[in-house]
């Protein structure tokens, strides 16, 4: 009896901002584990999820959106898309089904083709297109690039089965690489935040969820309670004034709509303590980067 092979590989999922490439990822693993938001640049760091079944763990890395940056932090979070690319086995381009190509997707293409990574093309949000509005995006496309597959398709609505099978023509036989049960390397405490986070920037317009960052400082991981303490930053003290809201109104509604999040995905009682704190400018300064987490490890 011949042994079962089993595949394994590293998967980047690119593309310009609020093309719906963390709603493709949460879809694809079942697990919410990625900011879904309209709002564009969300995704701030790379965010590794992990999908095993009994013949086969696909390692996908979500990845900021690509864009022209206006401060430090929009130039790290294009350096980690460009540091991601080159140690995958394949690429996910995510893009609109009605918009050609940008200069943004032919970055992305022009860096998939010199690193030689075989890519599929998404172009999300299907079913809002009509097939003669889609068929000259994919022409378009096609010339830039021979991408391994092309899949129209609604990230939102329907499954995401056919990537998963067409990212399995692209991966290797290999190892498994992470514990069977293991979902992301993203730290409890940093999926902590980014539910918060993801809070503020429902409920904010303009800048202020943009400046904001958050800081979970303290995270205590009972039987039965898990206590979570976090400072949420932003730079100026007007947008302090509104995520607070009159008599702590919209700060109260950010930790309801968090700590709901947080005890389906860990399972137990939450307590979540919120602060907010002005840190001017953090985005252009190199030590509050750091310290927010916003390095490559």
């Amino acid at each position: 009896m011949e042994d079962k092979i089993f595949k394994s590989g590293f998967v980047a999922i690119v593309g310009r901002p609020n093309t719906g490439k963390s709603t493709l990822l949460n879809k694809i693993t079942g697990d919410k584990l990625a900011i879904v938001s309209n709002k564009p640049q969300t995704t701030r760091n790379s965010i590794l999820t992990i999908k095993t079944t009994d013949d086969y763990q696909l390692v996908f890395v979500d990845t900021p959106g690509v864009h022209k940056p206006k401060n430090r932090l929009g130039e790290f979070m294009n350096r980690v898309v460009t540091e991601t690319i080159a140690d995958v086995d394949a690429a996910v381009l995510v893009a609109e089904c009605d918009k050609t190509p940008g200069e943004t997707e032919k970055e992305l293409i022009a860096q998939l083709k010199t690193r030689k990574i075989p890519a599929i093309l998404v172009l999300n949000k299907a079913d809002a297109a009509s097939k003669d509005a889609i068929l000259p995006v994919i022409a378009q496309y096609t010339s830039l690039c021979d991408f391994e597959a092309v899949i129209p398709m609604s990230a939102l609505k329907e499954s995401a089965d056919k990537v998963i099978s067409e990212v399995l023509k692209l991966v290797p036989e290999g190892p498994m690489y992470y514990p069977e049960d293991q979902m992301t390397d993203v730290p409890e405490k940093d999926i902590a935040s980014e539910m918060i986070r993801e809070k503020i920037l429902r409920l904010f317009d303009k800048e202020v969820p943009h400046g904001t960052a958050v800081e979970i400082e303290k995270f205590s991981d009972g039987e039965d309670l898990l206590r979570i303490e976090a400072a949420i930053y932003c730079e100026k003290n007007s947008h302090k004034s509104i995520i607070i809201g009159k008599g702590g109104e919209a700060l109260k509604r950010v930790g309801s709509y968090a700590r709901s999040d947080m005890e389906k995905f860990f399972g137990k009682k939450v307590f979540l303590k919120l602060w907010v704190k002005v840190r001017s400018d953090w985005r252009n300064s190199m030590s509050d980067l750091k310290t927010l987490g916003f390095e490559r490890k």
